[in-house]
């Protein structure tokens, strides 16, 4: 199984920065792809970036340009958001794509973390 440690939300000024971190341990395989979702509230979960095993990352057309996602290794993920805005104000969810010990494949969501910007 996998478990995902998650932090580096806060509130922040509109304008400002933040960097989500997601740490996966347990016992698996090997991670695919890793990615970050936020769901507003009222909102439905939506996709902000992910990123595949070999680096290559796409995001929601509403944070390009202001959201980099990269991974420092095989299990850690990481998502540095500049020029933030009130609307992405969230919380934002780690995601892991990976096999397990059985390869078959799976996923697991982390706890969750809140992300407020204020104007």
């Amino acid at each position: 199984q996998v478990q995902l440690v998650e932090s580096g939300g806060g509130l922040v000024q509109a304008g400002g920065s933040l960097r989500l971190s997601c740490v996966a341990s347990g016992i698996f395989l090997s991670i695919n792809a890793m990615g970050w979702y936020r769901q507003a509230p009222g909102k439905q979960r939506e996709l902000v970036a992910a990123i595949s095993s070999g680096g290559s990352a796409n995001y929601a057309d509403s944070v390009k340009g202001r959201f980099t996602i990269f991974r420092a290794n095989a299990k850690t993920v990481y998502l540095q958001m500049n020029s933030l805005k009130p609307e992405d104000t969230a919380v934002y969810y780690c995601n892991v794509d990976f096999w397990t010990i059985a390869a078959a494949r799976s996923d697991y969501w982390g706890q969750g973390t809140q992300v407020t910007v204020s104007s």
